[in-house]
């Protein structure tokens, strides 16, 4: 009896350990695995992303399962890994490598470095990528969109009409009612109209009537001033453009520098629009995920004169894009991005708020929201007006402290002079622990205008 147990429990200790070790040998396998995609993965981003894909054809052909389109081309096995070590002598030996070689006209770079298994490292990871399916938002013909677009303007029209026959109706039987018992009183045909009755009441209250015209005139000269005083003031102008351009994917999700685009912003007055060809730096191999993302980045390449065919190429027809215009200055008015940028150390959010949520085509944000940005001066006049300019040059610090060496020297001149002739002026500004645009002539007409 206690052989059998033994043999039982010797049985089902074999078994245990056999477990343990087929357990042991798939968790080796699921660890190599992801240690060979992992090693795929940076030796594909560290050689061939620059060129290549993986599953749409950029510079050089995508690489999406490009083992098995060798073999069905009928290359040789070995083929391939030749290739990427030496392909022209892999051009030389096979056909198929031979009809590669002409796919683009850019030569490929050699990696004479890469071993068999490196080559095969980064093979199985981009296999293991899935392919990205565009999706296009469909409409089943049980669907109906419904937009809510609130109530409709007809229907205050109407309403406003009833309640306009209502008060009609009621102040004519009003009338009547009053004509009525003023004929049985006199006994002769009674019948005001609407403005006699306006008049004798105006001249029973001729004091009332005098201070309410008194009020409504001074009312009225006070708006045509207000509004007098807000033409070319336009906050929330915000024009449609030709082409696209999400500040929230560009500057936000992607995080490229406002520089980069609009380069001329740290050396010219103006910021600069960015020239197509600097859209195409990074779109000759970005063309959209979605239908929708490809679309309007066809208008890029339309511009460009830009087939994405195949390697890609320029065809010479472009098409210029006409932006429309945001802002326009006074010509009497002299604004210079590079002073504010470099000189004056202006964070771009200051006056066009954070890019890095906004949709739309750059421009001054109203006020109210360049307040609710951390960073920014606190200002209240409206933005693009002489007093907006004015504001932000009073509150403004240049820097904290003294003026010397500020800059890579560009206050030291004015330092010097502040010095020399009234130092007392100069320990007056720098009582509240920082110099302002103002106090170094920032309220100067001739420093905004010719």
């Amino acid at each position: 009896m206690n052989k059998k147990l033994i043999k039982i429990s010797t049985n089902q200790m074999f078994k245990r350990i056999k477990s343990v070790i087929f357990g042991s040998l798939v968790l080796l396998l699921l660890v190599n695995v992801n240690v060979v995609l992992a090693q795929g993965e940076a030796l594909y981003k560290a050689k061939c992303m620059a060129c290549h894909q993986i599953h749409k054809d950029g510079t050089g052909p995508k690489l999406f399962e490009v083992r098995k389109k060798w073999l069905d081309g009928g290359a040789n096995a070995e083929s391939i890994y030749t290739w990427v070590n030496n392909w022209e002598m892999s051009a030389k030996k096979d056909p198929y490598a031979q009809t590669v070689s002409t796919w683009a006209p850019i030569a490929m770079s050699n990696f004479p470095e890469l071993k068999k298994e490196e080559i095969d490292a980064i093979f199985d990871y981009v296999d293991a990528q899935a392919p990205v399916v565009a999706v296009t938002p469909e409409v089943t013909d049980n669907e109906v969109v419904v937009e809510d677009k609130g109530p409709s303007t007809w229907f205050w029209v109407m309403i406003a009409i009833v309640l306009f026959v209502i008060v009609g109706v009621v102040s004519k039987v009003r009338r009547d009612l009053k004509n009525a018992l003023s004929e049985s009183k006199s006994g002769e045909e009674f019948d005001q109209s609407y403005s006699m009755e306006l008049r004798t009441w105006a001249w029973e209250n001729k004091k009332l009537v005098g201070l309410a015209s008194l009020i409504i005139v001074v009312a009225l000269i006070v708006l045509g001033f207000m509004d007098l005083n807000s033409i070319g003031i336009v906050e929330n102008y915000q024009p449609t453009q030709p082409i696209e351009f999400p500040h929230t994917v560009h500057a936000g999700v992607n995080g490229i520098d406002c520089k980069y685009c609009h380069n001329s912003v740290t050396k010219s007055k103006t910021a600069g629009l960015p020239t197509v060809n600097v859209c195409m730096n990074c779109h000759k191999q970005i063309n959209g995920r979605t239908s929708v993302q490809q679309e309007k980045i066809k208008n890029i390449y339309a511009a460009a004169g830009w087939n994405p065919e195949g390697a890609g190429s320029y065809t010479g027809k472009t098409k210029p894009i006409v932006w429309n215009k945001v802002h326009v200055l006074p010509d009497h008015v002299y604004f210079n991005h590079s002073q504010h940028v470099v000189i004056g150390g202006v964070d771009c959010k200051q006056c066009h708020g954070d890019m890095t949520k906004q949709k739309e085509t750059a421009r001054v944000l109203p006020v109210s929201e360049l307040n609710e940005i951390e960073g920014n001066v606190k200002l209240t006049k409206p933005t693009l007006t002489m007093g907006w300019c004015i504001e932000c040059h009073g509150e403004k610090e240049i820097h904290n402290g003294p003026l010397n060496g500020k800059n890579n020297g560009y206050y030291n001149e004015i330092h010097k002079r502040l010095l020399n002739n009234d130092k007392s002026l100069y320990d007056k500004y720098l009582k509240d622990g920082k110099v302002t645009v103002k106090e170094l002539g920032g309220w100067e007409c001739a420093k905004c205008h010719y």
